[in-house]
């Protein structure tokens, strides 16, 4: 069982049909709270449209890049089986996609969000490459030319797709395959970062972008 600790005044940010409102607690009972509800808070990142394209990896290093992925502004999130990915994630993963989306409703509570971002069953990389965006993004650890923050987003540039590959990276076939069909390929540096890590940081830096 599971305790409610409330207590008459006590304020709580309260998200109702997209709408988040400041609520206070105004009478507890033994299965009843009720709130009177206060001002509308403007939702967070309302404008801003990125989808995450986040290759299968290590389950509790995946969650950590959704969640923390969805506190900074994401408005979708695809989990993408790619080539290296662990065939015995892959096959899990069907299953786990109801965690993530109760992870992603926590996280959007958290940082007041209006909406949690949308998380689509597993698919292969194959059938993901052709989602519609005015802006496609692979993140490459080959790429040394171009880096995220120069082909990164402008304010109102329309929908962005940011792809991030498995642990060992996107294959050669892979990233041909994506260029291939429009997306470009940029990198975060020179060093070697966990798929984890690259998730958080070019979401960081691409929602930064759009939000100047």
């Amino acid at each position: 069982m599971r305790a409610l600790r409330a207590r008459v005044g006590q304020e709580f940010d309260i998200v109702a049909n997209g709408i988040v409102r400041r609520g206070v607690v105004v009478a507890i009972a033994d299965s009843l709270v009720d709130f009177e509800l206060g001002e509308e808070i403007p939702a967070a990142l309302a404008a801003v449209h990125v989808t995450l394209l986040l290759a299968i990896f290590k389950f509790d290093r995946m969650e950590w890049a959704i969640e923390k992925s969805t506190e900074l502004g994401v408005t979708g999130i695809v989990p993408v089986i790619a080539r290296r990915t662990d065939s015995h994630l892959a096959s899990a993963s069907v299953k786990r996609v109801e965690r993530w989306r109760r992870l992603v409703l926590q996280a959007s509570e958290q940082s007041r969000r209006a909406t949690p971002p949308e998380i689509s069953d597993p698919i292969k990389l194959r059938e993901a490459v052709n989602f519609p965006a005015e802006l496609k993004i692979v993140l490459s650890k080959a790429e040394e030319q171009i880096q995220l923050f120069e082909v990164a987003p402008a304010p109102g540039s329309g929908r962005t797709l940011l792809a991030i590959g498995p642990e060992g990276g996107w294959t050669a076939d892979e990233l041909d395959f994506l260029q291939n069909h429009g997306w470009l390929s940029a990198s975060l540096g020179p060093t070697i970062l966990r798929s984890e890590t690259a998730a958080i940081a070019a979401t960081a830096i691409t929602i930064s972008a759009l939000s100047r």
